[in-house]
């Protein structure tokens, strides 16, 4: 039965099909064709007629002639397809409802503990496959199930439009070949910053699960079997993105050129990275002086003024002014 998803039966199927090769029949030459019984073969034709896929004579002997497929078939799949989107949202919603239930009656649908390193790589692996949007990374020197440079996972990420935000601490450039995997991971996509020290190891997938040990590890931590914990959804999980969002708003960008030599490891920004021509147009800016009277006062066109200011964003990790205004205060610009 290939019509089924239409709301047509087997035996109704057959029966419209041998009318769209007859045009048109009585009901005993479809029964006869069919090899039906003339009052069964009635009863489909009546069926088929209450759905529309076939229309019937006035006159006697009655002859039933098929309703084209494009006008019987294709509005009743698209009704059926429709209500099959309908049906799948419905039962995502309640899926999340449940999830959402069981969340707030059992711990184990929030926190999962993975014991083992091997176990740990597993999941690492599987929440980078899953990620769809954003990857968020702490990484604390002395591995504790990865080494460095073994995270394959996140060049495939980057490659389908996974973004990466990565923040190391100052000790991690110490671990052997770490600069050179950082190089290749910035060169592939990586966003990379450095801070003097990390609070904890942590890996978080689209803001939606988290992995981070749960004790101490690596070969200078506890010889044990590393203890991780899984954080589904949930307040401790929006602390732990909140926690990065703080780190990351402090750290340092970490900059490769050409060369493949990295800046930026020390977790230490320069010393004075504005000239003096930015120090006062960030002066003007935060006062509220418009960009005209902005480029006016500095004898500059309106356009350079606009391009010192997107390269000073740029350079304090800032996504508006009022964020570059905070940015330039606390970092002691002006």
């Amino acid at each position: 039965m290939t019509l089924e998803a239409a709301g047509v039966t087997g035996t109704e199927e057959t029966v419209y099909r041998l009318l769209v090769t007859m045009g048109r029949a009585t009901a005993r030459e479809v029964a006869d064709r069919a090899g039906l019984e003339p009052e069964h073969t009635r009863h489909v034709l009546d069926a088929l007629a209450a759905k529309n896929l076939v229309s019937q004579s006035d006159g006697l002997p009655r002859q039933y002639r098929p309703t084209p497929p494009d006008v019987a078939l294709l509005p009743r799949l698209k009704r059926r397809a429709d209500a099959l989107d309908l049906a799948r949202a419905e039962a995502t919603a309640l899926l999340e409802s449940y999830r959402e239930t069981m969340r707030r009656q059992d711990l184990g649908q929030l926190i999962e503990v993975i014991t083992g390193a091997e176990a740990l790589r597993q999941h690492l692996r599987q929440i980078q496959d899953g990620a769809r949007d954003e990857m968020l990374w702490f990484c604390k020197a002395q591995y504790v199930a990865m080494p460095s440079g073994s995270n394959r996972a996140e060049f495939d990420a980057l490659a389908r439009g996974v973004r990466y935000r990565v923040l190391y601490e100052k000790a991690f450039f110490d671990d052997e070949g770490a600069v050179d995997n950082v190089v290749e991971g910035v060169r592939a996509g990586e966003m990379a910053r450095a801070v003097p020290d990390l609070p904890l190891r942590l890996a978080v997938a689209d803001r939606a699960i988290a992995i981070c040990p749960l004790v101490p590890g690596g070969p200078d931590g506890s010889p044990e079997e590393p203890t991780s914990a899984l954080v589904r959804d949930s307040n401790l999980l929006a602390a732990l993105v909140a926690l990065f969002e703080r780190y990351w708003e402090d750290a340092v960008p970490l900059d490769v050129d050409d060369t493949g030599a990295v800046s930026g490891t020390d977790a230490a920004g320069a010393p004075d990275p504005l000239g003096a021509t930015d120090r006062r147009l960030l002066a003007l800016l935060v006062a509220g002086v418009a960009d005209k009277a902005v480029a006016t006062q500095m004898g500059l066109s309106r356009r350079t003024v606009q391009r010192r200011i997107q390269r000073l964003m740029e350079l304090a990790g800032a996504t508006t002014r009022m964020q570059l205004a905070w940015q330039a205060a606390r970092r002691g610009w002006l």
